[in-house]
């Protein structure tokens, strides 16, 4: 299994967003395995034809959501993220709640926000 991404510099969505979106659905989906060694930031940028700066931001975005880890100078692999978009949104709602609680707002309107953004993240 090789990872495969394809940047369309004619679409509206950022390149580094697509690069995020192919390598998550590629991990989440299983097409690359866990434990797969992800190219380097520069190579991938390079292969590509992105800035590294590009490609870095897309390396963040997915360590911060747990679908890849960094090893130091080992390189970048694909973690065993099989809960951990479920416990990365369980703390987000944790964190929702507790502000919407400090805000004074009403279970009803905490989670009619809730509703609305949810659709319109689906949205796009």
């Amino acid at each position: 299994m090789t990872l495969r991404i394809v940047v369309d510099t004619n679409d509206a969505v950022a390149p580094f967003e697509q690069v995020r979106a192919q390598i998550s659905d590629q991990a989440r989906s299983g097409r690359v395995p866990v434990g797969y060694k992800l190219p380097t930031v520069r190579g991938l940028a390079e292969e590509l034809g992105l800035a590294a700066n590009t490609v870095a931001k897309a390396y963040r975005a997915l360590e911060t959501d747990g679908v890849i880890e960094t090893r130091g100078r080992n390189g970048t692999f694909v973690a065993a993220a099989g809960d951990a978009a479920e416990r990365a949104a369980a703390s987000a709602a944790q964190e929702y709640a507790e502000r919407v609680v400090r805000l004074g707002l009403s279970r009803r309107a905490a989670g009619t926000a809730v509703e609305e953004a949810i659709r319109a993240a689906y949205a796009k």
